[in-house]
């Protein structure tokens, strides 16, 4: 399996298929509305307009399963994060990403990138997961990584 066999339905209720974005850098992010991190979609949003011409594609899954942070519908989730942070990268509807529901995309992205101490759960919102042009899930970050402290790594796949 890759990267590229996996789809996932966008905030809108489209199924997209991840090999729409074939070719390009993905950086793959487990977000949440009213978290301590949530700020963080300001610095995804600066990623994505600084570098989405040389490739970069950013994608969104709201996540309700740490500390109930990501409760409303997808609707409203779009829009919270389209006034507050103007974010213009895509968004998918909202997914487990630990459990007996996880969606399969963040089963694959976690069996190829595990966490602290080689874990494979993610612990908390915005965890972000880096790959490859080729598909290659390179790496993981923890929420604690800000986004501009990662353009480095994204900027040497570019």
């Amino acid at each position: 399996m890759s990267i590229y066999d996996y789809s996932a339905t966008n905030i809108r209720g489209e199924e997209v298929s991840l090999s729409d974005y074939r070719g390009n850098v993905m950086l793959i992010v487990n977000t949440a509305s009213k978290c301590g991190f949530t700020p963080q979609f300001e610095g995804l949003e600066t990623l994505y307009n600084d570098l989405r011409e040389q490739g970069l594609i950013i994608l969104g899954f709201p996540c309700n399963q740490f500390g109930s942070q990501d409760p409303g519908a997808d609707g409203e989730i779009e829009e919270f994060c389209q006034l507050n942070y103007g974010v213009s990268f895509p968004m998918f509807s909202k997914i487990e990403v630990n459990g007996g529901g996880t969606h399969p995309l963040f089963k694959y992205l976690k069996s190829e990138a595990k966490g602290t101490m080689g874990s494979k759960s993610i612990k908390w919102n915005f965890t972000k997961f880096l790959v490859d042009r080729e598909g290659n899930v390179v790496r993981r970050y923890g929420s604690v990584d800000k986004p501009s402290a990662i353009k480095k790594d994204i900027e040497a796949l570019l």
